[in-house]
């Protein structure tokens, strides 16, 4: 199956699962739930929600346990946060500030969550592997991104 065809799947799946339930968490529980056990070569899956203006916490996820508190602006999740951009990274230990919450993690997409046009959470994706993530998984998952804000 070709990645985008793959993607399509993906955001249908996703569609399925959460469009007609209202509670943002149930959704986001299922959502990395489906992309944990849907990608290959990933360790975490999961959400980072906007707690205060300075600082992203803890959601639903899949996966080791992880930092609880990320402070905007520090680490791809925080700078994603802050500059309201996709983070795509071949190699977090290049990523100038990374925080490592697990050790294994090589490479994360991390794509901000908008609600009213205000930042809600981020996607949070890690991988064991160098480079991973490639332009058409950060389609694909900006795709289903925004399928989810439709719900929010």
């Amino acid at each position: 199956m070709q990645k985008q065809d793959f993607y399509q799947t993906l955001v249908n799946q996703t569609n399925s699962l959460i469009c007609d339930e209202r509670n943002v968490i149930a959704n986001m529980a299922n959502i990395s739930a489906l992309l944990f056990t849907s990608l290959d070569d990933i360790n975490w899956a999961g959400f980072y929600l906007i707690d205060t203006p300075q600082e992203l916490v803890l959601g639903p996820f899949q996966g080791n346990p992880a930092c609880i508190r990320i402070p905007v602006g520090k680490g791809v999740c925080g700078t994603a946060a802050q500059s309201l951009e996709t983070q795509l990274v071949d190699d977090v230990h290049a990523f100038a500030g990374h925080i490592a919450c697990d050790a294994a993690s090589n490479s994360e997409i991390v794509i901000p969550v908008m609600k009213e046009g205000r930042l809600f959470a981020v996607l949070d994706i890690d991988s064991p592997s160098l480079a991973r993530f490639d332009e058409q998984d950060q389609v694909g998952l900006e795709a289903l991104v925004r399928c989810f804000e439709a719900t929010l």
